[in-house]
């Protein structure tokens, strides 16, 4: 948890001699255009010109919010734990999603208000039963801030030590949207109504609720002096945000990449980077999500999505829907004939 040197981005080397590759394909130079880079990312961040297939895996990470006593969601906090059977039974987006591309998927209970023991197929690793509301009180004390980022961080440990070359984040929690707000405006300096979208679905009246609960919630926490990404995670995060803060931080540092969802798991980003600085170059932005400011967070983190199809179901499934695409750009760079071998003059 605490702050170290920051960490070095993919091999520079091999990412010339996957580059040096490409230009010698049978297409002319960038007309495969962002597959191009993206191979050549891949390449460098496993130290291979020719990298390996993906062998992706996903943790998704469920918890509840106080602060949606606030009635800043559409929906009842009792989803989340429902959310969390759905997962179980295989049948929510994601699990289709992984099936489809053959991706390892675990659902880690780190916060649900609910007894989730018999429920097969979650990983039982819960810090509390959901968050304090941040609106009156900080959302975690900095025991369950530290617990929940191990969690996150267990989690990427047990897909590395299986075999896993990618990561994927994704998050279940009614009501986090507003923590996840709440983080961006205090670490980026953006205001509430930059920020603060419509979550699963608030009409007009809901949504600007929502931003004065934001605000109010700003300005409580600000009496209590936070210094640090951590503070303020704290202050005004929730166990799944800092799991996932967690997840992003182990995988940078162990050089796996990963790539990022959407409006929650880019909040969880931002503490991630400001806790463990250079996180960033091992993380790819899988879209840009439909939820108001999430575009000004990719560009704080220097990130491009490849996507904009006006995602908003987090889950982890904008980043799961790019994985085709990602597969597709290793083996293009990998199978595709050089010039010299195709016998085509240069």
């Amino acid at each position: 948890m605490q702050s170290t040197a920051p960490l070095m981005p993919p091999d520079a080397l091999t990412h010339a001699a996957a580059l040096a590759r490409q230009q010698q394909l049978t297409k002319p130079p960038g007309s495969l255009g962002r597959l191009e880079a993206l191979a050549c990312w891949l390449a460098a961040c496993q130290q291979r010109a020719q990298p390996e297939p993906l062998r992706p895996a996903i943790s998704i990470f469920a918890a509840d919010h106080g602060i949606a006593a606030e009635g800043v969601s559409a929906y009842p906090a009792s989803v989340t734990a429902a959310m969390v059977h759905n997962f179980a039974q295989g049948g929510a987006a994601i699990n289709v999603l992984a099936r489809q591309h053959q991706a390892r998927l675990e659902v880690v209970d780190v916060g649900v208000n609910a007894d989730l023991q018999g429920l097969v197929g979650i990983v039982q690793d819960k810090v509390a039963p959901g968050s304090a509301n941040l609106l009156h009180q900080p959302a975690l004390t900095r025991d369950q801030r530290d617990a929940a980022w191990a969690t996150g961080e267990r989690a990427a440990e047990r897909h590395i030590a299986q075999g896993a070359n990618l990561l994927i984040a994704g998050e279940m929690g009614i009501a986090n949207t507003t923590a996840a707000a709440c983080l961006i405006c205090a670490l980026s300096g953006l205001a509430p109504e930059q920020v603060v979208g419509r979550g699963t679905g608030l009409d007009d009246a809901g949504l600007l609720h929502k931003q004065t609960v934001v605000t109010r919630a700003l300005q409580r926490a600000q009496t209590h002096r936070p210094a640090t990404a951590l503070d303020w995670l704290a202050q005004l995060g929730g166990l799944e945000i800092a799991a996932i803060a967690g997840f992003l931080a182990c995988a940078a540092r162990q050089g796996v990449p990963v790539v990022l969802d959407g409006f929650i798991v880019s909040a969880a980003a931002l503490v991630c980077e400001a806790q463990q600085a250079g996180s960033r170059h091992w993380w790819l932005a899988s879209h840009q999500s439909q939820e108001t400011g999430h575009a000004m967070v990719l560009q704080q983190l220097g990130l491009t999505p490849l996507l904009d199809w006006q995602l908003r179901l987090g889950e982890g499934s904008g980043a799961a829907l790019v994985l085709p695409l990602l597969q597709a750009a290793i083996a293009l760079h990998n199978q595709m004939a050089t010039f010299a071998e195709a016998g085509i003059p240069t």
